[in-house]
């Protein structure tokens, strides 16, 4: 190879360096890098007295319920305890509060009521929601037939008045455990000759 064509092929490799080099000052230019904040910028706290109320039960100080005549109403009506027993069903209570005595859902039939047990704090447990798994049915149930089934959970724990009761054991057992009847002779029968 001569020297004019080794010169001329450095050349050309210059040249595509130099071009290969613009290149990549050219793109690493046009490149936008992204801005990072290193330090996270709070919103300015809320007073206490200020904050924003989801509902009407909150951490803290328990609240007396506010009285409402219209659950009182379904409350004392034995007709909308049975709807409720209905409703309770047909939407599925069962699924986590069993018959009342809780099962990924807390029990119905105790005394101990996170959110209260009066007909007015059931009502807003199943219209609200609560955390940690209640769903709010506000919207998709209608707010009567909510009242309904807040007065059956309430016959459930035994807290609804004695002319209205009959929730608390509807579907369950109230025959003692086979275990636990006398044991009986067996009974032969003659046969007729």
């Amino acid at each position: 190879m001569s020297s004019r064509s080794r010169r001329a092929e450095r050349s050309a490799r210059g040249i595509t360096a130099l071009v290969a080099a613009a290149l990549l000052a050219l793109l690493v230019a046009a490149c936008e890098r992204e801005h990072r904040e290193y330090e996270s910028k709070a919103p300015p706290p809320t007073p206490a007295n200020e904050a924003v109320r989801v509902g009407d039960l909150q951490p803290g100080k328990p609240q007396p319920p506010r009285m409402d005549p219209h659950g009182r109403s379904f409350e004392g009506n034995a007709w909308h305890v049975n709807q409720g027993a209905r409703l309770y069903k047909w939407f599925n209570c069962t699924g986590c509060h069993a018959a009342g005595g809780g099962s990924i859902g807390p029990a119905l039939m105790d005394a101990d009521w996170r959110y209260g047990g009066s007909i007015e704090q059931i009502h807003a447990s199943i219209a609200q929601g609560r955390p940690n798994g209640m769903p709010s049915f506000r919207g998709k149930i209608p707010d009567d037939q909510i009242w309904e089934i807040a007065a059956y959970v309430r016959t459930l724990s035994g807290n609804a008045p004695k002319y209205v009761e009959g929730g608390g054991r509807q579907g369950m057992a109230v025959a003692p455990p086979t275990s636990r009847l006398p044991k009986l002779e067996p009974k032969t029968t003659e046969s007729s000759q």
